[in-house]
């Protein structure tokens, strides 16, 4: 029996652990994952219902989504299309001559959602989050980072072997002979290859701050002299833009005129007559739907694709999802939950601000302006008030394929996003459905988002204690709270600008305190590989300011349980994952793995030590001088 002292996790969680069953279509069960698989159930079992006729709901776009849901599930159908429906597409890409003859059709492409490989898109500018501006990315790699390239990372080759190996056999049903899959492959791997020497790996993406780097537009322009992005944005915009930010910068600058050329045509074009093959594997036969899945399964160590019916609902779902949230929320979140709730987040926000003002290692200057940034933090709780303006335009033709219906629905989003530009920030739109098991912080509108799924056990119930809830929910909201002073969210204002607030000598305290931090975590081998602090801190650094925070606002209830706050707070963070999957997680997540986010943040509290009596030379003792509070 492993002893709290030693092992808290594992004393929580080790005989749960030890009968939890990952789902052979899942990359893990835990805390999360059995909420999502309840709310999985319940959505399969009453869209199931709807494909019947049964209980049909009265909302005009969930009716379109029961007519994309009964396209989608027509399997009978799609196997007797096979790959009919994107010959076309294919055929149209196989036709393109040269690289100004693809560039000569950008703008149509992207309106209709096909290939192009462009990573253009609009979101908040960051030194002026109330409006919307044009960012560059870069194309993505196909392995999940750019560490995975190394010389040295055999897992990177194995990946890679992987990948071709997939493909070779997705490729072949779509008519391609052996040797245009091999030829195609080769030329998409070597560019790949290339690729990955200029874009940013996963802990240089986690510094949002770094990633701001705006160009007048003449000056973006003459970085890819081969791109005609004056004609493209012109026919996408309406005009040009007056600037672009770069995110992505080291690809712009030493590499994208190289990528963007006549010389590299050949291998672009590899690149293109696959996607537009690929892209629509989830609409075909059951079996290219399984095969187009097969890589991300080996990522994952995933041994099962889902079944037709999953498969089914999530592809369909996805148009709608927004509107299937407030469905949810309408049927499961209560009026009085959702007061309670904002009832709650009201209180980790007055602690939050308790704490702030008692702060000691901050100059009164760079606190009242957190305070002024709290003060402001907008709370979002269980649904949106209304649906984004999309919605209502997604009409379902059952007269048409489904692939077409997809095509349709896709260049509805696609306008919709293009319209955003210079326009002012929708405040009110939220970035996940209702039905998600999951929370956020969004720096650039200073809002904390709390979908109704996550509002439930043992996150939080009225069955539970006040401190168990506190532990589950509380450190959660106090955690998305946290944001708004991580590593990232310290470098935004209250109106979300990028905005340096600190002064210097407060802005050093901070970085010495969350240098330590890092420290905490980086290099703890877990799951055969180590952990990267630098990747972690911000999510870190949250977790550790959520946990003091709740712990804080449980205290000062009249049943207050140290034991209940922190057990409960071992409890939401179990997670049992395939080695391959948590593998994936310690590379790319910004979140250290769940057992660490219990283990390494309560040794930090002096409540915990006394709580369960460790002593030093127990497992989860930790030095008075080693403890860390930041918030």
């Amino acid at each position: 029996m492993v002893r709290l002292q030693d092992d808290f996790f594992d004393a929580i969680n080790g005989e749960w652990e030890k009968t939890a069953v990952i789902p052979d279509d899942k990359p893990r069960t835990g805390g999360f994952s059995d909420l999502a698989d309840e709310i999985e159930e319940l959505m399969l079992e009453t869209t199931d219902a709807w494909l019947e006729g049964k209980n049909l709901p009265q909302d005009e776009i969930l009716a379109n989504f029961v007519k994309f849901h009964k396209l989608v599930s027509d399997f009978e159908t799609r196997e007797a299309l096979g790959v009919e429906p994107v010959k076309p597409l294919i055929a149209e890409y196989q036709a393109l001559e040269s690289f100004k003859d693809f560039t000569s059709h950008l703008a149509e492409f992207e309106l209709a959602g096909k290939p192009n490989l462009l990573p253009f898109g609009v979101s908040p500018d960051f030194m002026n989050a109330q409006l919307n501006v044009l960012w560059a990315e870069a194309p993505g790699t196909i392995l999940p980072d750019t560490t995975y390239y190394a010389e040295g990372n055999e897992k990177g080759k194995e990946l890679l072997a992987t990948w071709r190996q997939c493909q070779e056999e997705l490729l072949a049903k779509f008519d391609f002979t052996a040797e245009e899959i091999k030829d195609m492959l080769d030329k998409i791997i070597a560019l790949d290859a290339k690729l990955a020497q200029y874009v940013l790996s996963s802990e240089e993406s986690s510094e949002y701050a770094k990633l701001y780097h705006p160009y007048d537009w003449a000056d973006f322009t003459k970085l890819v002299p081969e791109l005609p992005l004056d004609d493209f944005f012109t026919e996408i915009l309406g005009q040009l833009p007056d600037k672009i930010i770069v995110p992505e910068e080291r690809f712009w600058t030493e590499f994208a005129a190289d990528y963007y050329s006549e010389e590299n045509w050949e291998l672009l074009k590899a690149v293109l007559v696959k996607g537009a093959a690929t892209g629509y594997t989830s609409y075909l036969t059951d079996e290219i739907r399984v095969l187009s899945g097969a890589y991300g399964r080996a990522l994952s160590g995933t041994p099962q694709a889902q079944d037709k019916r999953k498969a089914a609902f999530y592809l369909a779902q996805g148009p709608f999802n927004q509107a299937l949230g407030l469905w949810y929320a309408g049927e499961k979140f209560s009026p009085e939950a959702k007061a309670d709730v904002e009832s709650k987040v009201a209180t980790m926000i007055e602690v939050y601000k308790d704490r702030l003002s008692q702060n000691t290692w901050l100059k009164p200057e760079t606190r009242d302006k957190a305070i002024t940034k709290l003060n402001v933090i907008t709370p979002h709780i269980g649904y949106p008030e209304k649906l984004p303006a999309t919605y209502a335009k997604k009409v379902v033709d059952e007269s048409l394929s489904l692939v077409e219906n997809a095509q349709n629905l896709a260049k509805i989003s696609i306008a919709h996003s293009w319209s955003k530009w210079n326009q002012p920030v929708d405040r009110s739109e939220w970035h996940m459905p209702a039905h998600m098991v999951n929370a956020y912080y969004d720096p650039q509108q200073n809002q904390i988002v709390f979908p109704a799924a996550i509002l439930q056990a043992p996150f939080y119930s009225i069955e539970q204690s006040s401190s168990a809830n506190y532990g589950g929910i509380g450190a959660v909201i106090a955690h998305e709270i946290s944001h708004a002073f991580d590593t990232n969210g310290a470098s935004f204002d209250e109106n979300g600008s990028l905005n340096n607030w600190w002064t210097e000598e407060d802005y050093a305290a901070f970085q010495e305190r969350t240098d330590k931090v890092v420290a905490q975590f980086d290099g703890i081998e877990f799951a055969g590989a180590k952990v990267n602090g630098k990747l972690t801190v911000s999510e870190n650094v949250a977790d550790l300011g959520g946990l003091a925070a709740a712990l804080e606002a449980a205290k000062k209830e009249a049943d207050f349980s140290a034991e209940e706050y922190f057990v409960n707070f071992a409890t939401i963070w179990r997670m049992k994952a395939r080695e391959e999957y948590l593998q994936l997680l310690v590379s790319i997540d910004v979140h250290a793995p769940g057992k660490l986010r219990t283990n390494v943040q309560v040794a930090n509290f002096d409540d915990f030590h006394d709580t369960f009596d460790v002593k030093e030379g127990d497992g989860m003792w930790r030095d008075q001088a080693d403890r860390v509070i930041i918030w």
